[in-house]
């Protein structure tokens, strides 16, 4: 087994294991020898948001996450709040404005609460900032140390869509909560009896939504700056409804810990989810995080408890013989997932479970998917034109289709 497919820390804190890990986002061997810009794996994503207060208590109290870190005025932070949430080996970090004239605001007055920042834990910080520059990427952030009492932290950052970056971030000589300026702090939430320790282990992928004729221009940076390779393209029908139509090819790093859907709009006869998406983010962002469960149906179970909504699977999907035929034997009956209005597919790998909530802000832009691998490596491509269809309903409602 390579270097490669050694646990990352956070996997290590979450207390999962390789096995597991393959099976929950379908980690792959690769040789990190010949690669010119290796990639560990997920370190944090990071959101602007109107209140991270209030978000933070949300990803708490309804998604199950633990409150690990903090900063803020109380800690010399003047510029704005930030709070730092774990669930498995996934790290969110909620950032807020404060300070009225903090950049934060005018982010958020435009895009809304979304995802500013997708940092990579990185062996080399200074090898990757080489490539990328090499490669022709803008670097936003040059490689540099920042250090406290815990020890040193190498990041750098480069720009990709929008303006999503990607931090680099190298945290072999650092033992503290999160980054320097941020001090412990812990969950004053109880959870519910019976409620399962967590929701979800691990992140398997993040879909980011980009301009029209801006897909192949995203993908070939993803090829030419990381070396990340093709996974999968869906295009034509494969991802079109009566309605609307998207184009999508899967790039990723390589060992498959970190995946990226690159979305982009196709003329079709209405509005899509992504143009959509566009128009009230006000430009490429990313569109929806994919997180890995063990176990669905308890977390869909606790979730909705929780007061999380899920986007709605009419009767007809699973009373589809095609379907039945296709998909085989799961590991639950059929019913429980109708029950739940958790989708299923099957390739020639295994199968998946999945399921996606509404928009989880006030505008129509991001939101979740829950996910349970067995064996499948891909994203559901039998399910896009049911998955299409309920977007396309939501989006009736809100008067945007």
């Amino acid at each position: 087994m390579t270097d490669t497919l050694n646990l990352t820390p956070q996997e290590r804190e979450a207390d999962l294991n390789l096995d597991q890990l393959k099976q929950l986002v379908g980690l792959v061997e690769y040789d990190e020898k010949q690669d010119p810009f290796p990639v560990t794996g997920w370190d944090a994503i990071v959101f602007v948001v109107g209140n991270a207060t209030q978000t933070a208590h949300y990803y708490q109290s309804a998604w199950g996450m633990e409150l690990v870190a903090y900063s803020g005025p109380e800690t010399g932070n003047r510029d704005h709040k930030s709070f730092v949430l774990k669930s498995g080996s996934i790290r969110f970090v909620v950032n807020g404005a404060v300070d009225p004239d903090s950049p934060l605001v005018e982010h958020h007055r435009r895009h809304g609460d979304g995802v500013v920042d997708i940092a990579l834990e990185v062996p080399d910080v200074d090898k990757c900032v080489e490539q990328a520059k090499q490669a022709g990427a803008t670097v936003v952030r040059e490689a540099e140390d920042i250090t406290d009492e815990h020890g040193t932290i190498r990041i750098a950052a480069i720009a990709t869509y929008g303006e999503t970056r990607h931090t680099l971030v190298d945290r072999s000589r650092y033992d503290g909560p999160y980054l320097p300026g941020y001090q412990a702090s812990s969950s004053t939430i109880v959870k519910r009896e019976g409620e399962p320790k967590r929701l979800f282990q691990a992140l398997d992928h993040i879909v980011g939504n980009v301009e029209l004729g801006k897909m192949d221009e995203w993908v070939a940076f993803y090829n030419r700056v990381m070396g990340f390779v093709n996974m999968a393209e869906f295009i034509g029908d494969d991802i079109a409804t009566d309605y609307s139509a998207l184009m999508s090819k899967v790039v990723a790093n390589g060992n498959h810990r970190v995946k990226f859907p690159l979305n982009e709009p196709a003329p079709a006869k209405k509005k899509s989810q992504i143009d959509e998406y566009l128009e009230f983010y006000r430009g490429a962002g990313a569109q929806h995080l994919a997180v890995a469960t063990n176990d669905i149906l308890a977390s869909v179970d606790a979730l909705r408890a929780n007061g999380v909504e899920f986007l709605d699977t009419p009767d007809s999907y699973y009373e589809d013989d095609e379907l039945r035929a296709r998909i085989g034997e799961v590991r639950v009956p059929v019913e429980e997932l109708k029950k739940r209005g958790i989708l299923v597919d099957r390739d020639e790998d295994g199968y998946l479970l999945q399921i996606f909530t509404k928009p989880l802000g006030d505008r129509p832009t991001v939101f979740f998917e829950l996910i349970e691998r067995h064996g499948s490596l891909g994203f559901g491509k039998g399910n896009f034109k049911a998955l299409f269809e309920a977007i396309e309903r939501e989006q009736d409602r809100r008067g945007n289709l």
